[in-house]
This record gives C-alpha cells, structure tokens and sequence, in this order.
C-alpha cells in the first residue's frame, strides 16, 4: 500500500466531511432565519419541516448531515493517524 495515498484519501476525507458540515450548518442557519421572520409576520405558524422546497433540506436533513460529516471526519483522521502510524514503523525498521 503507498503510504502517500492513504494520507491523500485521510485528507480528501476529512475535506469533504467539512465542506458537508459548513453546508448543514449553513442550511440550519437559514432554517433558524426564516422561522424568527415568520414568527414576526402574521401568517399562521407553519411547520417548515412538512414542506420542502427543491434544492432545500429540511432540519431533519441537515442533522443527519451533520452527523454524517462527523462520522466522515472520524474516518479521514483515523485513516491518517494509520498511514502515520505505518510510516513511523517503517522509519524505524528501516533505520
């Protein structure tokens, strides 16, 4: 196995595990805004996970995303702290 490639695959995953969060994060975010400004009109209170616009996620959706980007973090890191591992014991054998 090349070392350098699982260190590549532990960084690429880490990456997008934080691009996945930075977007859930967003979206919570945008969720929370939209309900204080429908709380401030006087339209009737509406459940905004009931209905989904396209492109949109629900709340549900954007935990769930979280989670997962957490989970995909766990696994860049520990594919990184094992080709470090692996490299340090071949630094040691071949020294």
């Amino acid at each position: 196995m090349n070392i350098q490639s699982a260190f590549s695959a532990g960084l690429q995953g880490y990456q997008r595990a934080a691009d996945g969060v930075a977007e859930a994060s967003v979206n919570i975010s945008r969720q929370h805004l939209n309900r204080v400004a429908n709380q401030s009109d006087t339209a009737p209170e509406v459940n905004p996970d009931r209905f989904v616009d396209a492109g949109r996620k629900t709340a549900t959706d954007s935990l769930v995303q979280l989670k997962q980007g957490e989970l995909q973090a766990r696994a860049g890191v520990n594919s990184i702290r094992s080709a470090d591992a692996m490299l340090g014991t071949l630094i040691d054998i071949r020294v």
